[in-house]
């Protein structure tokens, strides 16, 4: 058997890298894939630095650089003179993005698509259990974005933190928790979104009542019309960014994106 029939036989599901992004990070989501999904068990030894060599495309540094990344996770161990192994309790490793889809319009709209999941609950747990110092907040934060735009300024910060003022108001922690993780990107998506309303009034005006919306059926206290609320908002969101002038994404809207999946999570 060819070194090249090994590689295939212990790895089938690695493809080789793109170019373009930090390799040695492609490399290693692959291999935490492999882990997550179990293609690679705990206790597995992982093909041989020469077989990822062959099958990924890339060199030997790279490999190792993967290697390292996962072993600073925990995820695997070396045993001298053996291999490298997948460790028997391997934690659950940090999400990533796949760097590969930076700048893109299209990791925009996949964002503002995870918000739509995590927002629509967010409201809905909101106008169930808000007290009324958590309906203060929101509303206290509703009149911070607007003084903002008033003011000149893109809103970005305030209407990131209104959105986290109804989080608070769920009181879920682990709801929290989560944005608090996805928070960097998230706050990413809004720049985009915000800068590309920002170019018209009437985008500007929807968002304005789209956020009245969703504040007036959290003061109600009506679950099912506080989702449906944020549901439209991040729908809405999602059409202005595909009405948006393709000048819009040749100047500022890939500026803008373009850090959206490469920087690291951090704690808002």
């Amino acid at each position: 058997m060819t070194l090249h029939q090994r590689a295939r036989d212990l790895g089938g599901s690695l493809t080789p890298v793109a170019s373009g992004a930090r390799l040695s990070e492609q490399v290693a989501q692959q291999l935490v894939t492999q882990v997550q999904q179990g293609l690679l068990a705990p206790g597995a030894k992982l093909p041989t630095e020469a077989q990822l060599v062959l099958q990924l495309q890339v060199s030997r540094t790279v490999v190792r650089e993967a290697v390292a990344r996962l072993k600073s996770l925990g995820m695997v161990n070396s045993r001298q003179g053996s291999g490298v192994y997948v460790s028997h309790e391997a934690p659950i490793a940090p999400l990533q993005f796949d760097a590969r889809h930076a700048g893109s319009r299209k990791a925009v709209l996949q964002m503002v698509e995870l918000r739509r999941a995590l927002e629509s609950e967010v409201a809905a747990l909101a106008a169930q259990r808000r007290s009324a110092a958590g309906l203060r907040r929101i509303q206290q934060a509703a009149k911070a974005l607007d003084r903002a735009v008033a003011g000149g300024g893109d809103g970005v910060d305030e209407d990131v933190r209104l959105h986290r003022s109804i989080a608070d108001a769920a009181s879920n922690p682990f709801l929290i928790d989560t944005l608090n993780y996805l928070a960097q990107f998230l706050r990413g998506a809004t720049r985009v979104t915000r800068a590309n309303e920002a170019r018209r009034a009437d985008f500007a005006q929807q968002v304005r009542q789209e956020h009245a919306a969703i504040i007036q059926a959290i003061e109600a206290a009506d679950v099912v019309r506080a989702r449906s609320a944020a549901t439209r908002h991040m729908d809405n969101a999602i059409a202005r960014i595909e009405q948006a002038d393709p000048a819009f994404w040749r100047q500022e809207g890939a500026r803008l994106a373009r850090p959206l999946v490469s920087a690291r999570p951090r704690k808002a």
